[in-house]
């Protein structure tokens, strides 16, 4: 069953209850994976992750969940590269992030996996949610943690959407005239968004228990 074949609206009752649904179980998925790399010891980001988190984001809302999409898709006035070039450009994504472990800045690193996901887009639905989640997870393996906070990361930049675009926007225009992205303004985002977080912990920062630090959940749209 894919509901968005059945109701042909993201709108619909039905579609929303699955997708704040699906939203909490990424969620807990997401935890439970920076849970099992803490304790393999080796920071490691992999394409099965990645479309793992896909996938528990979007199952049996669209098509194709947790693959890579088998065709072009356009997002507003963007498009994405295409599909044929996903497997070749995730591969050196990848790649790239695996090598910048230790000598990048953890919040670095994340913004970069948060811009290159989204400006890739390798699946048909749910790319703004599983680079959110993607982005998280190198910064909680990076801190060796999972960073407390009454409200995670990629639930705070779900609720400051239209900042959070414009600045991936901007990375994607100066990616397009340069070949470089111009990360500042996202990095800004993050930054003040992470330590947002981080102030909302009850013991400043240290307190590494309790749940996923999941507001509620509203409809998702990215």
């Amino acid at each position: 069953m894919i509901l968005f074949e059945l109701t042909r609206s993201e709108a619909h009752p039905a579609y929303r209850r699955l997708e704040i649904e699906n939203a909490i179980r990424h969620y807990d998925f997401l935890r439970s994976m920076v849970v099992a790399s803490l304790e393999m010891g080796r920071p490691f980001l992999s394409q099965q992750i990645i479309k793992a988190l896909n996938f528990h984001a979007i199952a049996c809302l669209h098509t194709h969940a947790g693959e890579y999409r088998p065709c072009p898709v356009e997002v507003g006035t963007y498009r994405p590269p295409e599909h044929y070039q996903v497997i070749p450009l995730m591969d050196d994504f990848v790649n790239l992030v695996n090598r910048g472990w230790e000598k990048s800045d953890p919040v670095v690193l994340a913004t970069y996996v948060l811009w290159r996901l989204n400006h890739i887009h390798p699946f048909i639905n749910g790319n703004g949610r599983t680079a959110r989640a993607a982005a998280y997870f190198v910064l909680c393996v990076a801190a060796n943690t999972w960073l407390p906070g009454e409200t995670i990361l990629p639930e705070l930049l779900r609720q400051n959407r239209e900042e959070y675009v414009e600045a991936l926007k901007k990375a994607d225009m100066s990616f397009n005239a340069t070949g470089e992205p111009d990360l500042e303004s996202l990095h800004a985002v993050v930054e003040r968004l992470l330590k947002q977080q981080l102030e909302t912990s009850p013991n400043g920062g240290q307190d590494t228990q309790g749940g996923n630090g999941v507001a509620p959940l509203e409809p998702d749209n990215a």
